[in-house]
Formats: structure tokens, sequence, C-alpha cells
């Protein structure tokens, strides 16, 4: 996409409240959003994520009272869970060993990496609770990520927080030591007009260090 079609993308995008449960997104347009977030930066690069891709509509409708009953929950067509990873970003669990080792290193860089992560993160890692509001941050990355690039193929999405989280995750039967749930995004095609984008001035949130 060349700027402006970013731009045009950033404008286009809103928090939809309502989605079309008539119009399905097709299956290589939903592919490519996924991999959109896929492919998206993550700190230290250990992608500390996974996507819950759900077109289940009793499902669906199970959820939507544990996410403050809200209408994009069953309205829209695909709906992605998007969890953070806690137990595979440790050093322990033997995972950021061999993620590193992707990297075309000589063993001694890739040893140096290593402990360098472990040392700059030994108190995120020291809990759960730390670990999983250091992984949330690196999801919401790929969330926007994947919102900007649905909005480019015309494909509406809102980012939901409210939600309870460990209801979110019992009806899921999640191991909680291995994923939790960062933020849930719905997928689909707008019912009403976009309202008008508001947004603060450029000058009050742009400060120029010269």
């Amino acid at each position: 996409m060349l700027a402006n079609d970013f731009t045009k993308a950033m404008e286009f995008r809103h928090a939809c409240k309502l989605f079309d449960e008539t119009k399905k997104i097709d299956t290589q347009t939903i592919k490519s959003i996924l991999e959109i977030g896929r492919l998206s930066p993550s700190s230290f690069g250990m992608e500390p994520w996974k996507f819950l891709l759900i077109t289940n509509q009793k499902l669906k409708e199970k959820l939507r009272p544990l996410c403050w009953n809200q209408l994009q929950i069953t309205s829209c067509s695909h709906l992605v869970i998007i969890l953070a990873a806690i137990e595979r970003v440790k050093p322990s669990s033997g995972i950021p060993q061999k993620m590193f080792a992707r990297r075309d290193l000589p063993q001694e860089k890739i040893d140096a990496y290593i402990k360098l992560y472990g040392e700059f993160l030994a108190d995120t890692f020291a809990s759960d609770e730390k670990t999983f509001a250091w992984t949330s941050k690196q999801c919401y990355i790929a969330a926007a990520n994947m919102m900007t690039g649905a909005a480019s193929f015309g494909v509406d999405s809102c980012a939901i927080e409210g939600f309870e989280k460990e209801k979110v995750e019992k009806l899921l039967e999640l191991n909680t030591k291995e994923y939790q749930v960062a933020l849930i995004l719905p997928f689909g095609y707008r019912v009403n007009p976009q309202p008008q984008k508001v947004r603060l001035d450029y000058d009050e949130i742009i400060e120029e260090i010269l």
C-alpha cells in the first residue's frame, strides 16, 4: 500500500458496534488479516501470542454474556481472541533459545543474547501476572496491525477489552499457565454509517524536540 492508502485505511477503521450478520468475510481475506498479525513485530522477536479464530455461533453466544453482552460478539462474521503467552517466553521453557536460534548468528552471540534477554526480563518473569503484563502489550501491536489491515480490505473491527477474563478463559478451557486472554477482536461488515472520527489536533499531541 502507498502511504495515502494506509491513511485511508486508518480513516476507514472505527470501533464498529454492530455487524451485518448476513455478510461473511471470505476465507482468503480473513487469512490475510491473520497473516498480518503473524507478521507483526514483538519485543525480542518472541511472537508471544496465539490467535483463536471463532466462527461457531453457539460458542459466540456463550461468550457474549461474558463480554458485557456486547452485540459485536455474536453479530460479527469472525471472532478472533488474542492470547498472550506465559510459560513459553520464559528462558526456563527452552522456547526463547529455539526462537533466537532461528537467526543466522554464531552460537556465542545467540548465548549472549539469551543471557541479556533473561537478565533484562528477570523481574518480568518473576510471576505469571508480570509476564502477562509484558506479553499482552505485544499482543496489542498485532491487534492494531490486524485492525488496520482489515480496514484496507474494507473489513470492520472493534477492539474489545470489556470481558470477564477468568470466565472467558474457563469457557475456552485454557491452561492459563501457558496462555491468557489479552483482548478480543470481532471482524465483519458494518450496519450503520461510520461516525465522524474525532481526534486531538496534531499540535496537541506532537512535540518536536530540536
